[in-house]
């Protein structure tokens, strides 16, 4: 499963964004970090691996209803497509 996880202090959430197993607690081991969420700044601050993110939910990871909507949100930015191709007058 891949989720938020809660770090920082006490009335100051930070959390990463995790996959780990869908039985673990919430702060346990996780698999891998794939991003960060800050609430506390204006407009939240969210850093995601889209790549990661992709090769787990190929892996059968399913995302929390939460880390959805955020994943929603801030979609992968385009992918930049490759310049046409000009042909060489020289190669005719």
């Amino acid at each position: 499963m891949i989720r938020l996880a809660r770090v920082g202090a006490r009335k100051q959430p930070y959390y990463r964004i995790v996959v780990l197993e869908k039985d673990r607690a919430r702060n346990g081991r996780s698999i891998e970090v794939v991003g960060t969420y800050n609430p506390r700044t204006n407009p939240a601050s969210v850093d995601l691996k889209h790549e990661r993110i992709a090769y787990w939910r190929g892996k059968g990871a399913q995302l929390s209803p939460t880390l959805a909507k955020l994943v929603a949100k801030h979609p992968a930015p385009a992918a930049e497509e490759p310049a046409a191709q000009v042909p060489d007058p020289e190669a005719a």
